[in-house]
C-alpha cells in the first residue's frame, strides 16, 4: 500500500489476501475522495475494484495487455499503476483523464470511452501474439452492457473459430440469476474449465471421430443437455469456453477463475456478477444517476452543483413529451442513454413509441427509419459523439430514401471533463454532406422548443439539430424567439463593417464577442445562420453590407460553417474576408469546458483579440 502511495508499481502477485483486501478498500476509498470533488465516473468503476485487483494479481500487465471496454470502470487501474497522487488531477484540465489513455501510462495499453470495442481489440491483440509467437495472453474487462452491440458478436464469432488464448472478462452488474442455477453452474463451468474435464472432452472427441453414427449422435445429445444446465451455453456455442457466474466482490474466487482461465491457453469467458457502487450504500444497485456523477457530498450523496437552471436536455424532454401528448405518430428511440438524452420520460409514459434500444445506435437509426417509411415521425435522440456510430446507417437506411428521421443531437460541442472520446465535434462535418439532410441548429432555450417544433412537422427529408451540454451560453429573452422556417437566417443586429456569425450555441460566443467590441468602440453585426443546410438564399445581400465575416461555431473548422460559408462565398462571388473561430484540426483533451476553449483560442476574449488586430 505504501509502495503505490509513493508512485511505486506493486507486486501483488507476493501480497497475501488480508493486503489485497485492504487494498481494496484503500482503492475504493480512494475513489470516493476524488471522484466526490471532482466528479467522474462512480457506480461501475466502485464494482470493478476486485476483478481489476485479481487481474493485476494473475497477470502482468506490462506483458498481458489490459483492454478495458469504455475504460470508465477502470480507476483501480490506475491507482494500482503509479497514479495514486496523480489521481487527485481526475479529468481536472491538464490532469489525469477520465478513461485509459496509453499517452498518460505506459500501463494503458488502448485508448477507450466508446464501448463494445475490447473483445475486437483483444482478437488483434491475439492475432499479433500468434504472429510474434508470444507467449502471452490479451485479457479484456467488458460489461454487460456493452454485450448489446454488434461489435461485440463479431468479434466473438472470429475468436470463437480462430481458437487464439484469449480471456474475457463479463462484468455483470445487471444480470440476476437464481441461487440453485448459479451454484450448480457455478460448479459445472469450473468441471468444464478444470484439466481433467478438458482432457476428457478432447479424448470423447478423438473417440467419436471412430464411432458409428448412432452412438456419436447420443454423446452429442448428452453434452449439449450437460451445457444447457449452464449460462454460459451462447459462448460455448460459439466455441469460446465458459467460466461462470462467480461473485466478482469475492477476491479469492475472481483469482482461481482468472488462474484457470489463465492455464487454458484458448479463448474464455468469465461471467462475473457485481453490485455497481459497492462500498459506498448510496450508490449500490441499479441506479443510472451514479453511473456518472458531478461533485457531491460523500455523506449525504447530494450533489454540491446548483441544478435550478433547465438544461437543454430538459426543454428537449418536456418539449417532445408535449407533442406526443398531442401526435401519436411522434415516436423515438436512444442507445442506452434515456436518462442523459431526456428520453426517459417519453419511455416512462409512452413505452409502447419510445424505446432504448440499448448500445445500438446502428438499430436506433435503422429501425426509425423504418418507422418513417410506415409514416410515423421518429426521433433519434443520441450524443454527438455516439451518432459517429451510425454514420453508414445515415447515409444508406435514412438518407438515400430521404426518410423523415428527425436527429435530436445532445452533447453537441466542446464537452469539457470527458474530453477526446466525447467531444461532440464532428457531427456537422460528416452530415452536412449527406444528399437531402437538413441542419438547422437553435441558439437558446426557448429557441430549441422552436426547433423540435420545426423537426416534427418537417416531413419532407431528413433533419438534425443540435444542442450544448449543460446550458446554451445566451439567456432567453435577449432576442425574440421567431418560429423555424427552412432556409432563413435571422439578422439579429446591425452595423460597422464587421459581421460576427454564429450557429447553434455559437450565437452565444457571437453576442459575448460583439458586447466585448461595442465596449471597445467598435460596432458589429451579428447574424443567428439558423441552417447551415440549406443556407439561407437572401445570404448573399447581408455579406454584402459587410467587409469582414467572423464564425462562431463548437465544431471542427473542416467541413464546418465557415467552410459551407466560404463555398456560398466562392459560388456567389461575394467579396468579404472570412474567419472562423473553428476547432482546429487535433482532438482536443478534457478539462474544465472555458479552460480548454480558452487553451485553442476559442474563448470571446482571444477572439475579440483577434477581430481588433485583422480588421
Amino acid at each position: 500500500m505504501d509502495l503505490i502511495v509513493r508512485g511505486g508499481f506493486p507486486n501483488l502477485a507476493t501480497m497475501d489476501m488480508a493486503s489485497l483486501l485492504e487494498l481494496c478498500e484503500n482503492i475504493r476509498h480512494r475513489i470516493l475522495e476524488v471522484v466526490s470533488k471532482n466528479g467522474g465516473h462512480l457506480s461501475s468503476t466502485l464494482g470493478a475494484v476486485e476483478l481489476i485487483v485479481g487481474m493485476h494479481r494473475v497477470f502482468d500487465c506490462r506483458e498481458n495487455p489490459f483492454i478495458y471496454d469504455v475504460s470508465h470502470q477502470a480507476y483501480a487501474h490506475k491507482l494500482i499503476t503509479n497514479r495514486w497522487k496523480e489521481f487527485e488531477t481526475l479529468r481536472q484540465f491538464g490532469g489525469m483523464s477520465g478513461f485509459i489513455k496509453p499517452s498518460e501510462s505506459d500501463f494503458d495499453y488502448f485508448i477507450a470511452g466508446h464501448s463494445s470495442t475490447s473483445i475486437s481489440l483483444g482478437v488483434g491483440v491475439a492475432k499479433a501474439f500468434a504472429l510474434q509467437k508470444k507467449n502471452a495472453i490479451p485479457v479484456a474487462l467488458i460489461g454487460d452492457g456493452s454485450m448489446s452491440a454488434g461489435l461485440v458478436y463479431e468479434a466473438l464469432n472470429e475468436l470463437g473459430d480462430r481458437k487464439y488464448p484469449m480471456i474475457i472478462i463479463l462484468n455483470d452488474n445487471e444480470m440476476s440469476i437464481a441461487k440453485p442455477i448459479g451454484a450448480i453452474s457455478k460448479y459445472l463451468s469450473h468441471l468444464i474449465a478444470g484439466p481433467m474435464y478438458q482432457s476428457v472432452k478432447d479424448r470423447i472427441k478423438k473417440l467419436l471421430e471412430k464411432m458409428p453414427d448412432s452412438a456419436t449422435y447420443i454423446a452429442k445429445r448428452f453434452e449439449e443437455s450437460f451445457k444447457l444446465i449452464t449460462p454460459g451455453i451462447l459462448f460455448e456455442e460459439m466455441g469460446i469456453n465458459y467460466i461462470g457466474p462467480i461473485n466478482g466482490h469475492h477476491l479469492d474466487e475472481v483469482i482461481h477463475a482468472l488462474n484457470l482461465a489463465k492455464d487454458m491457453r484458448c479463448p474464455v469467458i468469465i461471467h462475473a456478477q457485481t453490485t455497481k457502487g459497492k462500498g459506498y450504500e448510496i450508490a449500490e444497485g441499479r441506479y443510472e444517476k451514479w453511473h456518472g456523477v458531478g461533485p457531491f457530498d460523500l455523506d449525504t450523496g447530494s450533489s454540491k452543483k446548483a441544478t435550478n437552471a433547465q438544461s437543454p436536455t430538459d426543454i428537449y424532454s418536456q418539449t417532445l413529451l408535449e407533442l406526443a401528448n398531442e401526435d401519436e405518430k411522434i415516436v423515438g428511440a436512444t442507445a442506452a442513454m434515456p436518462g442523459g438524452t431526456g428520453l426517459g420520460a417519453l419511455i416512462d409514459k409512452y413505452p409502447n413509441r419510445f424505446w432504448d434500444v440499448a448500445i445500438a445506435e446502428q438499430h436506433a437509426v435503422t429501425s426509425m427509419a423504418a418507422l418513417a417509411k410506415e409514416g410515423f415521425k421518429p426521433f433519434v435522440s443520441i450524443y454527438s459523439t455516439f451518432l459517429q456510430r451510425a454514420y453508414d446507417q445515415i447515409v444508406h437506411d435514412v438518407g438515400i430514401m430521404s426518410l423523415p428521421v428527425r436527429f435530436a443531437i445532445d452533447r453537441a460541442g466542446i464537452v469539457g471533463e470527458d474530453g477526446e472520446t466525447h467531444q461532440g465535434l464532428l457531427d456537422i462535418s460528416f452530415l452536412r454532406p449527406i444528399p437531402n439532410m437538413v441542419l438547422f441548429a437553435p441558439r437558446d432555450n426557448a429557441s430549441l422548443k422552436s426547433a423540435i417544433l420545426f423537426a416534427s412537422n418537417h416531413s419532407s427529408s431528413p433533419c438534425a439539430f443540435r444542442y450544448p451540454r449543460g446550458k446554451f451560453i445566451i439567456n432567453d429573452g435577449i432576442f425574440e424567439n421567431k418560429d423555424f422556417i427552412i432556409g432563413k437566417s435571422e439578422l439579429l443586429l446591425e452595423g460597422g463593417k464587421i459581421l460576427l456569425i454564429g450557429y447553434g450555441n455559437g450565437v452565444g460566443r457571437a453576442y459575448e464577442v460583439y458586447l466585448s467590441l461595442k465596449t471597445s468602440g467598435i460596432e458589429a453585426g451579428l447574424l443567428d445562420l439558423r441552417f447551415l443546410k440549406p443556407l439561407d438564399k437572401d445570404l448573399k445581400k447581408i455579406l454584402n453590407s459587410y467587409s469582414y465575416a467572423f464564425v462562431f461555431s463548437d465544431s471542427y473548422k473542416i467541413g464546418g460553417v465557415g467552410s459551407a460559408l466560404l463555398e456560398y462565398i466562392a459560388d456567389n462571388d461575394i467579396q468579404i474576408k472570412l474567419h472562423s473561430f473553428e476547432v482546429k484540426d487535433s482532438y482536443i483533451s478534457h478539462g474544465n469546458t472555458g479552460m480548454v476553449e480558452k487553451s485553442i483560442g476559442l474563448d470571446s476574449s482571444s477572439a475579440v483579440d483577434y477581430i481588433i488586430k485583422n480588421t
